[in-house]
């Protein structure tokens, strides 16, 4: 249980104030859009995404250890960071 709300914690928090919160905050102030019809929109857009990424996890799983891909993701989120400050 204590790895699923690890999960639960780090997607939420990963999700807070992005760019797609941000567009759903913008869809959410149509008023020709009901809210329910946003919320779950966005929902379903938040779970293909999450079952395409569970699906690649699992592929690249086989060639890779978990390890190798957190070291992997850390790398690539630190390279996203300095691009972004460089470009400022």
């Amino acid at each position: 249980m204590r790895a699923y709300v690890t999960i639960f914690l780090s997607v939420l928090l990963a999700e807070l104030g992005d760019k797609t919160q941000l567009a759903t905050l913008v869809y959410a102030t149509d008023a020709s859009l009901t809210r329910w019809g946003v919320i779950a929109a966005a929902a379903a857009a938040l779970l293909l995404s999450t079952i395409l990424a569970v699906v690649a996890g699992s592929v690249i799983g086989i060639w890779l250890e978990a390890r190798q891909l957190r070291i992997a993701a850390a790398l690539a989120f630190i390279a996203i960071g300095l691009w972004m400050l460089i470009r400022t």
